[in-house]
């Protein structure tokens, strides 16, 4: 990086549904930042973003918004125009590993396993199973689990309550196949895979509450799989952030059905390209499996940093 003191504008908050984590990974980014001698200007973004930019004029943007319009590439496209170095995925990956169906497809084309699902109308699931439950409903275009449910099976009566959501999910919903079992996850680092977590939900399921929660989730790290099976998931996350394009940071997410009389199935669900970086968030914890402390972690997202990613 060619300023010898760079100014590093933290990207954080904005409107999405996950703003409120948004807020609490900027803070803790941009405090790390301080801390190894960054000049740093925390932005709650809104939507006079670009006016707000070209004033500051920052070295880097380090994005730390989630969810829609900072997940999707919509503000990528902005840093791009102004040609301000950005953190994480460019605008292309960002877009379809956001969109869950769209990642899907891509996903099964380069072979990794993915679980049958649909994507149908929110009248639709409220009005009928679109397929034989247990089923996850989920929005073609969120994260964190936000508006996540699932449907078990033997469930007499569709997702009515659904409805009252119908502006969370845009109309339509993805509707996947349950794969019981655990949750695993894995970090990928400039394409290198990072330890696995097993991820031990208190709540019901991993939801947003287990993901944020302080005691929300239990965290195994490294996950005690076959030695196979921990290579298999490591390869498939690599992969995938590959054929995504993915830059900088990301992690891919995945069941495992390991329960009595199961398929042994393993399914990657998606990859974020903009994970959590609060207290409880999996990629820092991963990073410090490997030695990589949270100060280190950003810093290296920082000189990570470009345009045309």
């Amino acid at each position: 990086m060619a300023a010898l003191n760079p100014h590093i504008a933290v990207l954080m908050g904005g409107w999405s549904a996950e703003r409120e984590v948004s807020l609490a990974s900027g803070e803790a980014c941009a405090a790390a930042l301080e801390r190894k001698g960054y000049r740093v200007t925390k932005i709650d973004v809104a939507r006079d973003i670009v006016r707000v930019l070209e004033e500051l004029k920052p070295d880097v943007a380090f994005n730390a918004l989630h969810g829609k319009w900072g997940e999707d590439g919509c503000v990528q496209g902005i840093l791009e125009t102004l040609a301000i170095p950005y953190t994480h995925s460019g605008v292309c990956a960002s877009a379809v590993a956001m969109h869950k169906d769209m990642s899907k497809s891509v996903f099964r084309a380069a072979g990794i396993p993915v679980a049958d699902s649909v994507v149908v109308t929110v009248e639709e699931v409220a009005a009928g199973h679109p397929i034989d439950p247990p089923y996850v409903v989920k929005p073609v275009a969120e994260g964190s689990s936000v508006g996540v449910h699932i449907v078990h099976e033997g469930a007499n009566r569709p997702m009515q309550e659904l409805l009252a959501e119908a502006e969370l999910f845009a109309g339509h919903v993805l509707v996947e196949k349950y794969v019981a079992g655990r949750e695993l996850t894995c970090g990928v680092m400039g394409g290198e895979a990072l330890d696995i977590i097993d991820i031990v939900p208190t709540t019901r399921f991993y939801d947003y509450e287990a993901k944020y929660a302080p005691g929300g989730s239990r965290h195994i790290v490294p996950a005690e799989l076959p030695e196979d099976l921990y290579r298999r998931v490591q390869a498939h996350a690599r992969e995938a952030y590959r054929v995504l394009g993915c830059r900088g940071v990301g992690r891919a997410d995945f069941r495992y059905d390991d329960t009595p009389g199961g398929t042994g199935e393993l399914v990657i669900l998606e990859v974020n390209t903009q994970p959590g970086m609060t207290d409880t968030s999996l990629v820092p914890e991963m990073a410090q499996e490997r030695g990589i402390g949270f100060e280190d972690l950003v810093s290296w997202m920082v000189e990570d940093a470009s345009c045309d990613r």
